[in-house]
């Protein structure tokens, strides 16, 4: 597939840029502000809330958290670290403080990473109420250098958790002619980085806006959702729909980079979502690391998990944890480029459309179907009538609605042209 016209990058670039700087988190008006900023290019975004306190499967919804400003200032009022000039600066679902300290016990509450100087980490706590400050691991040696252990500094985090609050979810389907789904999902709570996961939503964005524009065979859904917490309060809330009509999918994180291709694949390895991938990459030459699905860290462990049982794999371009700006402040618009972006687009409407012309069978009937009234069993019993006959009944055992036809060509032991064949045969007499 060759495409005539590409969407116009520097869009996407900008939107990227207007979503950058918003401090999202898993609950907040971060990412209500982040959902808001996508329904412009996606008018049926339909955003839901999952208040606070709701036990979505082994999990409870914590209080939603947000925050205003943070800062440390010295006893002259200089700030030396500044929450408005990075979000970063501060550890992701810190507790409100407002109060004197020592440097020599400030320290304890200042994060930084050796091994990478330079940069201010990403640093989480939502599951532990704490209190703490990120910053360069230079500028920390700075402070060192400037202030005593005695000195005095006043430290401010305007954070609150309200109890009755909410986790929000963003989701776009666009209707095809079968109830059937292909889901994409990406998560949004990551602040102000950019391969993990702007790239993600930017990604999500762009192919919505492509396919609204054809008609397609497959449904298509589109989620924008908090990372872990999100998927699995996600699961809960469609459980039903998302079992019955979800026939493969894709959690889309760090497409933005220039580097690798990677591709985690869905717990089923011979399966619609995985096939289908491994082709695109084949066919265009594409260079790709597969992993393990036990390699797994974010949410296509749920959507795979025991019960749920969804076909979905991530597309990466470097896989989350292993590219060196990951979870600092470096992950920026260096690493997040439009021709990284741009790839990734022109592979995953690819992949979705290789599914779309996929054809799965589904048998109509229970038990054995009464061949004979639709003249499809002989009168007379011969050995090789008999022998047609089971390829066709051994075809509506495989036609789960889940196998395609290269699947069933090699469960049944016949060559795909027959099998396309017994399909047109079957399909019209009504059986599939």
């Amino acid at each position: 597939m060759r495409f005539k016209t590409l969407p116009n990058i520097n869009n996407y670039i900008n939107l990227g840029k207007k979503i950058f700087p918003i401090c999202r988190s898993l609950t907040g008006n971060g990412n209500r502000k982040t959902l808001r900023i996508l329904k412009s290019k996606i008018p049926n975004l339909h955003i839901m809330e999952i208040p606070s306190g709701k036990r979505v499967f082994d999990w409870i919804i914590p209080p939603e958290w947000n925050i205003k400003d943070a800062y440390i200032k010295d006893e002259s009022g200089n700030k030396i670290i500044d929450f408005k000039k990075n979000n970063l600066h501060v550890i992701n679902y810190s507790t409100p403080v407002s109060k004197k300290i020592r440097f020599k016990d400030l320290k304890k509450n200042l994060h930084t990473l050796k091994k990478q100087p330079d940069h201010i980490p990403y640093i989480t706590s939502y599951y532990k109420r704490l209190w703490g400050f990120c910053l360069s691991h230079k500028d920390l040696l700075k402070l060192e250098k400037k202030y005593k252990p005695n000195s005095l500094f006043e430290v401010n985090i305007s954070s609150s958790f309200k109890k009755k609050g909410s986790l929000s979810i963003g989701e776009a389907v666009i209707k095809g002619k079968s109830k059937k789904e292909i889901l994409i999902s990406t998560y949004i709570c990551h602040p102000s980085t950019c391969n993990d996961n702007l790239s993600g939503i930017l990604l999500t964005t762009m192919l919505f806006e492509h396919f609204k524009k054809f008609s397609s065979y497959y449904t298509l859904r589109f989620v924008f959702l908090p990372e872990i917490i999100g998927s699995i309060s996600y699961i809960n809330k469609r459980f039903k729909e998302l079992k019955n009509n979800v026939i493969a999918g894709y959690n889309l994180t760090c497409v933005g980079d220039d580097r690798n291709y990677s591709f985690i694949p869905s717990k089923k390895s011979d399966s619609l979502t995985n096939n289908s991938a491994i082709q695109v990459f084949k066919e265009n030459k594409i260079k790709f690391k597969k992993y393990s699905f036990r390699d797994f860290r974010s949410d296509e462990g749920n959507y795979n998990s025991y019960g749920v049982d969804l076909d979905v794999a991530s597309f990466c371009r470097t896989k989350y944890a292993e590219f060196k700006e990951y979870h600092t402040s470096a992950d920026d618009f260096k690493v997040l480029t439009k021709k990284g972006l741009q790839k990734s687009y022109i592979i995953m409407v690819k992949i979705i459309n290789k599914i779309s012309s996929t054809i799965l069978p589904e048998c109509k009937v229970y038990c054995e179907p009464q061949l004979g009234r639709r003249g499809l069993h002989p009168l007379l019993g011969t050995k090789e009538k008999k022998t047609q006959v089971k390829k066709l009944i051994n075809f509506l055992q495989y036609s789960n609605g889940k196998n395609d036809l290269k699947q069933i060509t090699k469960l049944i032991n016949i060559e795909f042209k027959e099998c396309e064949q017994i399909y047109k045969i079957l399909k019209k007499n009504r059986l599939v």
